[in-house]
């Protein structure tokens, strides 16, 4: 014995004493298995419960931060585009966020929507018990195989077939919901928006009165769509694999155990928080992203605007140089997205694919050569179908694991889109409470007109128009008129005069709803019975009828028992009913921006007024492009007709129909008094005989001088 102990290698009685170690701690393990499982679980339950208390903690302190920063409602002033300086996080705000979309898009138990999503989880489960069931005979195939038993492995191939049927329709399925979800959440979401931002004048005020919106149209259109599409993509990118996971690894757990199932989850989800550490923020670069795509559409949209007038400046290099500008800081964003991009896909590829793989297959051996209780695995064959089952099933929770891991990636794109569409529903909901943010280049920063501009007066509704006290105020902040004060009676016609920028427009807006009141008293009948009509009629898309009822629809005009032949004889009042045949009838559709003169604009806007024959008319330069024999008829028409006029013109031959006059003098004054047409015609016609002589005194001095030289 002594001879053979010594012919034996050196490692021999190492390797015996290394197995002997192991098989004693697998020994001890098998005895106290249930106790340390229950250590394991509770240790981690009592993790999570600490995880969960701690985000709770920080998600409080943000909401406190965030609370304290709040600002007081008024008219403040902003750093630019709310969209841009958001900082786009996974965090309490974005879940609240996504809440208040998710209300809006799944409105109720017995939405539409609801019933897709019960549905579609219903196909996400068969899918997943379908691949499960799968799994189970990709083993049975390869282990019939392996051990020679040819009919059995044509019955699986038959079932193999069997099962296809069901799994590719369901794949379909869930393909058609996940679309048909979209397309329902766009649709929910782009009606609700289209309620607030077509309502209360919100359109307007998010352009002209606040600066945080810059490209509202991009926002309703492109990305109310992209996030649709982004959260329908979720559900079912996060659903499945969640799902796949849970069901995958319990399976997996009662293969090979569930501890070694816990030690590779552990490995796992360390590598997958320093995977996470590492990640760029894409929400954040998609929202950036997605500004800078509206501003350089914003930027073209701007040029189509201004064509003319770029044209006549021959400026079109300039314009050029700024839409490159915008391209390119574009496309060097995008370009920054890519590199991060590939960057972080090398990274995600050699973890998800190569090291979690690795693991799997370590996972995948642990039948082989450990003792598992309760799995019994005597010949190669049943080695082969445990491990070509259990194979499968740790591949497809990995894929699963993975696509989770993916889908961090897609939840800060939907972060992105969600702040921007978000942003855009919190700057209505201020906009419609009175509250405007604008970034004011005037002299609105200093005390008084910052005092002015925070303030708000009263609109009280009534049957004549008064102003008491009331502040004038321009686009940009400044003060114009401190307290303008005047009235305007039914029948009492008002001619406003000044120069440019004394505050007119504010004025007529502030009539028409769509300024605030800073202040003082505002007496004003109903919105509907004031009518504006510009210096450029804004023409709808649509018939010819619609252009003379507009806003009205055909079922308004026929409820008010207006027929076509009054229409007609309307516009035979401009003498424009020609038009009604040379077009093509009442029912032809152009541009008609396009098709007709800036003359049979204002004709059609002046048939407009004579339609809804409301009790006050503000009429700014509406006749510029007719002649006075037109300018005479709308005026005298409008007054039969009970219409009050306010009329905004330096043409004299309007002076003879009003009966009062509010001047200003662009320096913060004003003049409300009555007029006397011909006795300011007489002044007129003095002071301008009077110009020409004082215009002639240099000649007639310089005459004198030459004849007593």
């Amino acid at each position: 014995m002594a001879v053979q102990s010594k012919l034996l290698p050196p490692g021999y009685t190492s390797d015996r004493s290394i197995k002997r170690i192991v098989s004693e701690l697998t020994t001890i393990y098998l005895r106290h298995r249930t106790n340390i499982s229950r250590t394991v679980y509770l240790t981690l339950f009592v993790a999570l419960i600490n995880r969960i208390r701690n985000a709770i903690l920080e998600q409080k302190a943000a909401a406190l931060r965030q609370a304290a920063a709040r600002r007081r409602p008024g008219t403040g002033t902003t750093e630019g585009e709310a969209t841009s300086r958001k900082k786009v996080e996974i965090n309490r705000e974005f879940f609240k966020n996504l809440l208040r979309l998710l209300k809006i898009v799944v409105p109720g138990w017995q939405s539409k929507e609801l019933r897709l999503l019960i549905s579609h989880s219903v196909f996400l489960v068969i899918r997943t018990l379908l691949s499960l069931y799968v799994a189970e005979l990709d083993g049975k195939l390869v282990s019939n195989l392996v051990r020679g038993k040819g009919k059995e492995f044509l019955i699986g191939i038959v079932w193999w077939m069997i099962v296809a049927v069901p799994a590719t329709f369901t794949n379909s399925m869930l393909s058609y919901h996940q679309c048909k979800l979209s397309l329902q959440y766009r649709t929910r979401l782009t009606n609700y928006i289209h309620n607030k931002y077509l309502s209360k004048m919100t359109f307007y005020s998010l352009s002209a009165l606040d600066d945080r919106i810059k490209n509202a149209d991009q926002l309703i259109t492109v990305d109310v769509s992209k996030f649709s599409n982004s959260l329908a993509e979720l559900y079912s990118n996060l659903a499945k694999p969640t799902l796949d996971m849970i069901i995958y690894n319990y399976s997996l757990s009662r293969s090979v155990g569930g501890e070694g199932l816990f030690f590779m989850s552990l490995l796992v989800q360390v590598s997958a928080n320093v995977m996470r550490v590492l990640t760029p923020p894409f929400g954040k670069y998609v929202a950036d992203e997605a500004r800078l795509e509206g501003e350089f559409r914003f930027q073209h949209s701007r040029l189509i605007d201004n064509s003319e007038e770029v044209a006549l400046y021959h400026g079109h290099e300039a314009e050029k140089d700024t839409l490159d500008k915008g391209y390119f800081t574009l496309i060097k964003h995008v370009n920054r997205i890519l590199r991060r991009r590939f960057y972080h896909g090398v990274m995600e590829d050699f973890v998800i694919k190569y090291f979690w793989g690795a693991l799997g297959l370590i996972l995948c051996s642990v039948p082989v050569f450990f003792k598992v209780p309760g799995v019994t695995v005597d010949s190669m064959g049943d080695r082969t179908e445990s491990f070509v089952t259990n194979r499968r099933m740790l591949l497809s929770s990995s894929d699963a694991f993975g696509r989770v891991m993916f889908s961090y990636k897609e939840i800060t794109e939907l972060a992105g889109y969600t702040s921007r569409v978000s942003t855009l529903l919190d700057v209505m909901a201020d906009i419609q409470a009175g509250h405007f943010e604008k970034k004011l280049v005037s002299s609105a920063s200093t005390e008084e007109n910052a005092a002015v501009l925070g303030s708000r007066g009263t609109i009280i509704e009534g049957e004549d128009i008064e102003f008491v006290d009331v502040p004038i105020v321009s686009p940009n902040g400044d003060v114009l008129v401190r307290q303008l004060s005047f009235s305007v009676r039914p029948g009492e016609h008002l001619l406003i005069v000044g120069p440019n920028g004394c505050g007119k427009s504010s004025l007529f807006r502030i009539l028409g709803g769509l300024w605030p009141v800073y202040g003082g008293i505002v007496r004003k009948p109903p919105f509907q019975d004031i009518f504006l009509l510009p210096q450029r009629p804004y023409l709808s898309r649509g018939s010819l009828r619609q252009q003379v009822i507009y806003p009205d629809g055909v079922r308004e005009m026929r409820d008010k028992g207006v027929t076509d032949n009054d229409l007609l004889q309307i516009l035979s009042t401009v003498e424009i009913d020609q038009i009604v045949d040379r077009e093509g009838g009442w029912d032809a559709e152009q541009e008609w921006r396009d098709v007709l003169s800036g003359g049979l604009q204002q004709r059609i806007a002046m048939a407009r007024l004579f339609y809804h024959a409301p009790k006050y008319a503000i009429l700014d330069e509406c006749t510029s492009s007719v002649t006075l024999e037109i300018e005479r008829i709308m005026y005298e028409t409008a007054k039969s007709l009970g219409i009050t006029l306010m009329t905004v013109s330096h043409r004299r031959s309007l002076w003879k129909y009003h009966k009062n006059i509010l001047q200003f003098d662009g320096q913060g004054n004003y003049v409300f008094t009555k007029l006397d047409a011909e006795r300011r015609l007489e002044l007129e016609d003095e002071k301008e005989e009077i110009d020409l002589q004082l215009r002639a005194v240099p000649e007639i001095e310089r005459r004198i001088a030459e004849l007593t030289a």
